[in-house]
């Protein structure tokens, strides 16, 4: 059985975090929106300059056009034919030339000049005209006759305003369009915060799947149209791979199960053979396969067993306990145990079950190991750790990661185990997101250290003495 938790990374997958910017889908259209803003902070105010522009020339050729209206009114023909042009006070003002502001000139079919506003002659009258004066013409007839009425404006007079206005856009008005994009950008950047925390939640939810905890599905309320499709397929996936870790564990347990009855049998048989010496190596062979099956039935019973994040023991008692049970083990090798450290509570977040496991395969692996008449300390800290040492030869650099997988002894000779024991405490430790550590002592041996969470000062201490 291998857990999911120990096995490597898939190759790649670390390369998604080295740019998490970049591949940030909020980022992504951040960056996107970011440059869409920028264009239109550019072209907006050019188009609304042209827009504002457009509609100022149609409202001033309007206005001349209807001047223009106004003075073909005044134009009248006498019975010889002849036109006449009389304008009344109110508007000599305006097209004075102490004024300056307004001009019209009056021509006939053949564009003659007949009345203008200024005295100069129609040569030297068009060259202004083209240059300085913006307007607007009309065509009447009046009595056969056909007369072109063309009015304008001195665009540079200091009465003109709408062009200061035009000139003045960019300057005055033009700059506002900047900050309302950057305050759209903001809203939108809430918006998408906003959209994307279903997502959000079911990566959290998703990060608590485990071996331990295959029942989790990610949730699908709230989850955009878009990407329901994908929370569907991997809730999919989940429940295949639940059945398949459903067997696996069933089959463990169950072959562990079947192979107790047959060593029993075979524990009495052997009893009944003559030879003392053969007799002696069968049990001893007999209780090596007694313990792997029992380590098994601990791998499958652990890969079920549902920690309780709220859940604290006493890490002291959990040692205390271990150490009382294992002694005659240790006893009867001429070996010792002792308990060491710190003789007050110490209460940590874990389940006391899965906790004695661990520091019995420890110290079980350090009485194998440790040489005879010495001792093996189990040390409680303070601070939620717990160090066994033992007096054996150590253990090699290039080894202290592999003891810990399933199956692997350095000496494949050797009879007294399969390898099981450090997996397991390897597996608690994940379990309770502790850690566990080993290095070899100065003066020879080795010390394996786990480290666990403490639980809140604010929790009730439990009387001395009692156990989790």
């Amino acid at each position: 059985m291998a857990r999911i938790g120990s096995q490597a990374r898939p190759q790649g997958a670390g390369s998604y975090g080295r740019s998490p910017t970049f591949k940030s889908l909020i980022w992504r259209i951040v960056f996107l929106h970011i440059l869409a803003v920028a264009v239109v902070a550019i072209f907006l105010p050019l188009v609304l300059f042209w827009l504002l522009n457009s509609e100022i020339d149609q409202l001033h050729r309007d206005a001349m056009r209807a001047q223009a209206e106004v003075l073909a009114e005044r134009i009248v023909a006498q019975p010889g034919g002849v036109l006449t042009f009389h304008l009344p006070d109110s508007l000599k003002g305006l097209y004075s030339e102490a004024y300056g502001r307004y001009q019209y000139d009056i021509r006939d079919a053949e564009g003659r000049l007949l009345f203008s506003s200024h005295r100069r002659s129609a040569a030297a009258a068009a060259p202004r005209s083209s240059e300085s004066i913006s307007g607007a013409a009309v065509t009447r007839d009046i009595d056969g006759n056909t007369v072109r009425i063309r009015v304008a404006e001195d665009l540079a007079h200091r009465d003109v305003i709408i062009d200061d206005i035009v000139s003045n856009f960019f300057r005055r008005v033009g700059w506002i369009t900047i900050p309302i994009l950057l305050i759209l950008l903001a809203t939108d950047i809430i918006i998408f915060r906003r959209a994307i925390a279903p997502l959000l939640k079911a990566s959290e939810e998703a990060s608590n799947i485990g071996p331990a905890r295959t029942d989790i599905r990610l949730p699908t309320e709230q989850i955009p149209r878009e990407i329901l499709p994908l929370v569907t397929a991997v809730n999919q996936a989940l429940d295949r791979l639940e059945g398949g870790f459903r067997v696996q564990r069933q089959f463990t347990a169950d072959a562990a199960h079947q192979l107790r009855t047959p060593l029993a049998i075979l524990r009495t048989r052997i009893e009944t053979l003559d030879d003392r010496a053969a007799r002696q190596a069968l049990h001893a062979d007999i209780e090596t396969m007694s313990r792997l099956v029992a380590q098994l039935l601990e791998i499958a019973e652990l890969d079920t067993l549902v920690l309780d994040p709220g859940e604290t023991t006493d890490l002291r008692a959990v040692c205390a306990e271990v150490v009382a049970s294992i002694a005659p083990f240790a006893i009867a090798q001429h070996k010792d145990i002792a308990l060491r450290g710190t003789d007050a509570p110490v209460r940590i977040h874990g389940n006391a079950e899965m906790l004695q496991r661990a520091v019995f395969n420890l110290a079980e692996n350090a009485i194998k190991f440790t040489a005879k008449d010495t001792t093996v300390d189990v040390e409680v800290g303070e601070d939620g750790s717990v160090r066994v040492r033992d007096c054996g030869p150590g253990i090699a650099e290039v080894e202290r990661e592999l003891i810990f997988q399933r199956f692997w002894r350095a000496d494949r000779r050797r009879s007294d185990g399969a390898g099981l024991g450090l997996s397991i405490v390897r597996a608690v430790a994940d379990d309770h997101a502790a850690t566990v550590a080993v290095e070899n002592l100065p003066g020879g041996g080795a010390e394996f250290t786990l480290r666990f969470r403490l639980a809140e000062r604010a929790e009730p201490l439990p009387s001395a003495g009692g156990g989790g």
